[in-house]
């Protein structure tokens, strides 16, 4: 039998994604499962929460949503139980962020249909504002909270429950998981303006952990580094990798992300992962000094192009351990591609700088196409469409953009998801290589923004007919931030930002709005960005 063969047979889900944890709970009951601002849970603990929290859903979600629970919770204990507590109780979780602005979690709350909500103590300021428009009555869980009667009063048509209201961990009863059933939902930068969700499903998530966990060896020994917010799909890899295996996830607050080096030292990790943008910092703050991290094996980078001067200096800071470049979108399940770093070796396989993206996963399937999604001869650049178990369901209530997005190519019997890069099809055997992206789609600190949002809210915001973003700086992982240019002499900047960043993620909030009287087109009659670019380089950098 084939490792494709024996991963598909292996990763069917028992429990779902969450049965990894539970068998680890039976074998690892003392041993720690999270570490997240000074507290140790061990998996007993952890699930015991987790149980209490799932046994309430169960008991008092309002009948006639989705299979989904909400989780707004940021980097706390809360946060983990409640994801594990949405599965256990037969949802799928949807992540919501309190360091976004309140509107945009509340409309991610609205189109998600969730009827129950997990809230930790520092989003629950933020509830006034999110339940401002709820049209159905919630069930909103307040595990740190211990008097919710201010609360019931100012939300009765609500139903609240806190600490001393949940049901206990033994009023628990399993719920069968079918693989094709949700485990998150998560929302992603949309062109129209509204974010637009990814259903993931449990399917998906087991392929990813049973290939990772066999490859990487993971233990009950080993210690994960949690950089990335729920809300970015690839910490669900450093929650579901880790547990599945008995080790410990490892979150650190805001504050301490600020000293990433410290941070690994200090915890003693064995596993880390971030977006090569933290890599960038440390190496510009004299962090990656040779033989820093001695107790690193694996060192993963995803997100954004990784450059090899990253992976280089990364490799010298931590002499003990494996540099791989993972590649996936979050319709692709986190990760689906990925590459080694050899010392000797891979400097010749870069291009333009960038570390390949490698290898597609076992079980994976990679076409390489033109405009009419024939594939490219070897060596030709073209769109990268991936086939296999890590496809994504498609998009939340959105079946038209789904159908664009999922498709069969002429020739082929599978849906294929088209991801949007163009990459350059390897050479028997050498790897795939990134050469950039199709649309204007970019990433900032790993974060994929749509730049037609960030036009449509500015359009919006502006009052006029046209607006353009463009990633600005162009930097080796993508675009340090987006500068703006609208039409029009009469607007004030600085209002329309205070707005914008009512609406956008921090990091996808234009640093300037630059007012221009036109905009200069190519000969096709279109915005011509490469001269805007030219205009920006010639402008005072921050």
């Amino acid at each position: 039998m084939g490792t494709a063969a024996r991963l598909s047979r292996a990763n069917a889900p028992r429990q779902g994604i969450h049965g990894g944890f539970l068998h680890s709970a039976e074998r690892y009951a003392h041993r720690p499962a999270v570490e997240v601002r000074g507290t140790i849970l061990t998996y007993d603990e952890l699930r015991s929460r987790a149980m209490s929290l799932a046994a309430s859903l169960q008991r008092a979600t309002p009948s006639g949503g989705p299979p989904l629970t909400a989780v707004f919770a940021y980097r706390s204990a809360t946060a983990y139980s409640g994801v594990l507590a949405a599965l256990l109780s037969g949802h799928g979780y949807v992540p919501l962020n309190r360091t976004f602005p309140p509107d945009r979690t509340r409309t991610m709350l609205e189109r998600s249909g969730c009827r129950s909500l997990i809230v930790d103590g520092e989003s629950e300021p933020q509830l006034e504002a999110v339940l401002q428009l709820a049209k159905e009555p919630l069930l909103i869980l307040l595990p740190e909270r211990a008097d919710t009667r201010s609360l019931r009063s100012r939300w009765s048509r609500h139903t609240i429950l806190g600490a001393s209201d949940l049901e206990p961990a033994g009023k628990f009863e399993e719920k069968p998981v079918l693989p094709d059933s949700i485990a998150y939902l998560l929302f992603t930068s949309g062109s129209t303006g509204i974010p637009k969700g990814v259903m993931v499903a449990h399917r998906n998530v087991a392929h990813l952990v049973s290939f990772m966990t066999a490859r990487y060896g993971i233990s009950e020994h080993d210690r994960f580094s949690q950089t990335f917010d729920m809300t970015f799909d690839l910490s669900a890899f450093d929650m579901f990798v880790a547990w599945e295996r008995g080790a410990c996830v490892c979150c650190p607050s805001e504050k301490t992300l600020l000293n990433p080096a410290k941070f690994i030292q200090d915890a003693k990790l064995t596993v880390w992962f971030s977006v090569p943008s933290v890599g960038v910092f440390m190496k510009r703050l004299g962090a990656l000094k040779a033989g820093r991290f001695p107790t690193l094996r694996w060192s993963l980078f995803c997100g954004e192009p990784l450059p090899a001067e990253i992976a280089e200096s990364w490799s010298s800071a931590a002499p003990k351990s494996v540099v791989e470049n993972l590649y996936g979108p979050t319709e692709l399940t986190i990760a689906c591609c990925l590459y080694r770093w050899q010392e000797g070796k891979s400097e010749a396989e870069c291009l333009r700088g960038v570390v390949p993206v490698g290898y597609p996963f076992a079980g994976m399937d990679v076409l390489v196409v033109d405009e009419e999604l024939r594939e490219v001869p070897p060596g030709e650049d073209g769109e990268l469409l991936m086939a296999g178990p890590q496809v994504a369901l498609g998009y939340w209530q959105d079946p038209e953009r789904t159908a664009t997005a999922f498709v069969v190519p002429p020739g082929r019997n599978q849906t294929y998801y088209r991801t949007g890069d163009r990459v350059r099809r390897p050479k028997e055997t050498a790897p795939m290589c990134y050469v950039g992206r199709l649309d204007h789609q970019i990433k900032i600190q790993g974060h994929r923004v749509e730049l037609g949002e960030v036009e449509s809210l500015l359009r919006q915001e502006a009052g006029v007919e046209v607006a353009v973003a463009v990633g600005w700086p162009i930097t080796p992982s993508g675009a340090g931030g987006i500068e703006a240019f609208v039409l029009g002499n009469q607007l004030e900047p600085r209002a329309i930002l205070e707005r914008l960043k009512r609406k956008l993620p921090a990091y996808a909030v234009p640093r300037r709005i630059h007012l221009l009287s036109e905009l200069p087109l190519n000969p096709n009659g279109k915005i011509d960005r490469g001269q805007l670019a030219k205009l920006l380089a010639d402008l005072p950098q921050f």
